[in-house]
């Protein structure tokens, strides 16, 4: 099951990952922060494509209509769900908004239930359900019901976009070279991360030069987010061309004791116990369902 290993390897990149784009916030923005993952990444996503290629000789891929349209999907979306969990990171926490990240998979499921009809066992029911419940209480506005807490929506629809962006690559995988994974996924990631910088990168040369500016100036915690995103992703994308997105969600769900660990050593953020057990049952949640 050499995608368990991939996705248990991936978790604590994307934490390191999610830290340093944490600290840019401020000077780069949440959109200049979310460049910063994919444009400095792509340089070490084009060493790690070179190294399978060059292991894998007899590979054959195909970027039909079908990889350029998944991987352009699914790119779009992680780039709306990189921004959010940012903010949110800011906002409400992050190991908060990174429990809140796992609703990505109950999102998931309830979108293929309710658009393409797949069916649902009791067990992902409950799971759902459970999920739900811990979402809830993470969410529950601080000051009352009338008074939506922003950090809170925003770690929710980053969920709802990294959903999108899941199913995407993994059919990008799939589409480009389906006899080996590890290939695929690495490819899917440079052309993403291509696109993805593309982009951002050219509204923000428009729109915000200052904010691309800041980014370059702060090059050194660039290359460090970078060289964790292209890591991260290289073992995510290789994992859900694999496997299908529910159980490396599962599997994922490690990244949120990590997080936790980061958000009070780097942060110097506390976990109320409610939350820690809301946290909990948002992870046994995921995993229920995706195993179920």
């Amino acid at each position: 099951m050499l995608w368990v290993l991939l996705a248990a390897a991936a978790a604590p990149l994307q934490v390191a990952r999610n830290a340093f784009q944490r600290g840019m916030i401020g000077e780069a923005g949440p959109w200049g922060a979310t460049l910063v993952r994919f444009l400095f990444g792509l340089p070490f996503s084009l060493v790690l494509l070179t190294l399978a290629i060059l292991l894998t000789p007899d590979a054959r891929p195909n970027p039909d209509l079908r990889f350029f349209v998944t991987v352009g999907t699914g790119g779009l979306a992680q780039i709306g769900a990189t921004a959010c969990l940012l903010v949110a990171m800011q906002r409400a926490g992050f190991a908060v908004a990174t429990f809140l990240q796992q609703a990505a998979l109950p999102f998931g499921a309830l979108l293929g239930w309710v658009v393409f009809g797949d069916a649902m066992r009791p067990l992902q029911w409950l799971g759902v359900g459970v999920t739900c419940a811990g979402l809830f209480i993470l969410s529950w506005p601080k000051a009352g019901l009338r008074t939506m807490d922003a950090g809170a929506l925003l770690g929710l629809a980053a969920a709802a976009f990294f959903a999108v962006s899941m199913n995407g690559y993994r059919q990008a995988g799939l589409a480009l070279e389906p006899r080996h994974p590890v290939y695929a996924g690495i490819g899917a990631v440079v052309a993403a991360q291509a696109i993805q910088s593309s982009v951002l990168g050219g509204i923000l040369a428009v729109l915000r030069p200052d904010a691309l500016r800041a980014v370059f100036a702060s090059w050194r915690s660039s290359l460090g987010a970078g060289a964790c995103g292209a890591g991260a992703s290289a073992l995510w994308f290789s994992a859900l061309a694999m496997s299908p997105p529910g159980p490396v969600r599962a599997v994922g769900v490690i990244e949120a004791p990590i997080a936790a660990l980061a958000g009070r050593t780097l942060f110097r953020e506390r976990l109320t116990p409610l939350q820690l057990v809301a946290g909990a049952a948002t992870a046994v949640g995921v995993v229920v369902t995706a195993l179920s």
